[in-house]
């Protein structure tokens, strides 16, 4: 399978155009669900492809303005480039998000693509999840409250915490967007920027909510003091080391999750996330 049987195709891609400002990009990842914007101008020889802006570089250059100075390059991939081949590069490059590139935009192929090739099949996924899953696991106390929990996500840079009770036992997870869900922007903050603060600005924590999980420092936003075990989910998805990459495919697209904790009898073993799956593919 190429990455053209799965990717999003040009034509149904909205795009921003240079010259432009941020305020372009911010009204394209209000209404939709993703991370980043392609950024293209017009060249001699038509359009050209220039790289993305991300809400990453909105939120971590939040007084600039002009899009230029916000687009970031990109490893890209071709049409006829095979799922392997993608896989290997996403892993390398750490990349979610892969624009598709022939002389022109081509198109967009995400992590989510691939998982659900995986998921279904068409692409192998009979490597057992045990050797892909990782060892470490970022675990929070579920009665730790909320803003620690953040900051905890926050300074081991992974986008979830496996909650653990009194006994040391897993009692849920909770994650970037269940915290996303419950926080709220603080009015006032002028040196975070005009469109990051104020509530008649566009760029509000509605905004952040809607386009994934990276949010913004928590000295912009309130979190509730409330302990993680009001907030995570109790009901946890999990799997065991003999499931293979597949099977975990399919419970990621089903419940809409990026990773899963692997467990043996009622031990935690580790946590297979959506980029260990591309792992099968190598």
């Amino acid at each position: 399978m190429n990455v053209a049987d799965v990717m999003t195709p040009r034509e149904d891609l909205v795009t921003v155009e240079l010259p432009g400002t941020r305020d372009d990009v911010l009204e394209y990842l209000q209404e939709r669900a993703f991370s980043s914007v392609p950024v293209v101008t017009d060249g001699d020889d038509g359009e050209e492809f220039r790289g993305l802006v991300s809400r990453d570089a909105l939120i971590d250059e939040p007084d600039e303005d002009q899009l230029a100075m916000l687009v970031e390059e990109v490893p890209t991939t071709g049409a006829d480039a095979t799922l392997e081949e993608l896989a290997a590069l996403m892993l390398d490059e750490n990349a979610r998000r892969v624009p598709v590139v022939d002389g022109r935009l081509e198109g967009i192929v995400t992590i989510t693509d691939v998982v659900r090739a995986i998921a279904t099949g068409d692409v192998n996924g009979d490597v057992t999840v045990d050797g892909l899953a990782r060892r470490d696991v970022n675990c929070v106390y579920e009665d730790a409250p909320l803003p620690v929990a953040e900051r905890e996500l926050s300074h081991a840079d992974v986008p979830y915490g496996v909650a653990l009770d009194d006994l040391g036992e897993t009692s849920g997870m909770i994650t970037e967007v269940d915290i996303i869900d419950v926080a709220r922007v603080v009015e006032g903050e002028e040196e975070t920027g005009d469109s990051l603060a104020a509530d008649d600005d566009d760029w509000k924590w509605e905004s952040v909510k809607a386009v994934g999980s990276r949010y913004m420092p928590t000295r912009n936003v309130e979190i509730p003091a409330g302990p993680v075990s009001e907030f995570m989910t109790a009901d946890l998805v999990t799997i065991s080391g003999r499931r293979t990459a597949q099977d975990a495919a399919q419970l990621m697209i089903e419940h809409d999750i990026e990773q899963i904790p692997l467990i043996a009898g009622d031990e935690l073993e580790g946590i297979v996330r959506d980029m260990d799956l591309l792992e099968a593919l190598r």
